[in-house]
């Protein structure tokens, strides 16, 4: 029997608002991830120009007393990893424009420009418990994941001086999945620098069931971290601080006899 063309039913899929807010989200904050990087002199030229504008500003209106209260509070600190003006100075505080769900309350405050900004007092926080969860693991037993360029240089301070093995400009396929590749390398934490370039690390170490140490900007997802540390993921000064507290925690808590550069060689002031 032929069925009358009135009597099939075609179920149309529809997206709820829910759903499609989420995938706005996701989208918008993989391009910010995954965007080409602007050249050296561009980004020179638009700093230049902001610091000019933020001196005019500052000269008009000066800080405000509520501004002012909580800079000589924060200052008051004695107990931070690093001193503040070494975080503040590294950008470790800036986010993005997007901000995730998950990420939201970790966030401080925006700025005028739209970027999200870390509490400070947050990252501080973070980088103990992460140091803490990572030094719990051998060197030999970790991997750390550095798809992002601006991060080669601390990355690889970290692995020469932890025993850490690090993958940089690109993550081979399979080589925590396939026993039977010559590099296969059975781990049981990986460090994801970012998870939007590093997602290939990430989803291979999910499917072996190992853990996950993920350093988390404004428009990442921490779905499958184990532990995590927030901050600016983009930037090689704030991901020099990141490595060089890492390193320091590490070596510190297995008692490793290294000599460790001081801040400036990690984040580039000094060569």
């Amino acid at each position: 029997m032929v069925k009358k063309k009135e009597d099939v039913k075609v179920e149309e899929v529809v997206e709820t608002p829910v759903e499609t807010k989420e995938k706005k989200i996701e989208e918008a904050a993989e391009k910010e991830s995954t965007k080409t990087e602007t050249s050296l002199e561009d980004k020179k030229k638009a700093l230049l120009e902001k610091v000019a504008k933020l001196k005019k500003k500052v000269e008009a209106e000066g800080p405000s007393s509520e501004e002012l209260k909580e800079q000589v509070k924060i200052k008051k600190r004695t107990d931070m990893l690093i001193p503040l003006e070494d975080y503040v100075k590294s950008g470790i505080y800036l986010g993005t424009k997007v901000v995730t769900p998950s990420m939201k309350p970790n966030v401080y405050r925006r700025r005028a420009d739209g970027l999200a900004i870390f509490n400070t007092d947050l990252i501080d926080e973070k980088l103990k418990e992460g140091i803490e969860y990572l030094s719990k693991f051998n060197a030999e037993d970790i991997l750390l994941v550095c798809k992002r360029q601006a991060g080669w240089h601390a990355a690889t301070m970290f692995s020469e001086l932890t025993g850490i093995k690090v993958f940089k400009k690109k993550y081979p396929a399979g080589v925590l999945t396939n026993t039977t590749l010559p590099d296969f390398f059975e781990n049981e934490l990986t460090i994801i620098t970012d998870h939007w370039l590093d997602k290939n690390a990430l989803n291979d170490t999910l499917r072996v069931n190992k853990k996950v140490l993920m350093v988390c900007d404004t428009n990442n997802f921490s779905k499958g971290a184990d532990q995590i540390i927030i901050g600016n993921n983009k930037g090689a000064k704030s991901l020099g601080v990141i490595f060089y507290l890492l390193t320091r925690g590490f070596c510190k808590a297995k008692k490793m006899d290294v000599n460790i550069p001081d801040l400036e060689y990690w984040t580039g002031e000094r060569e």
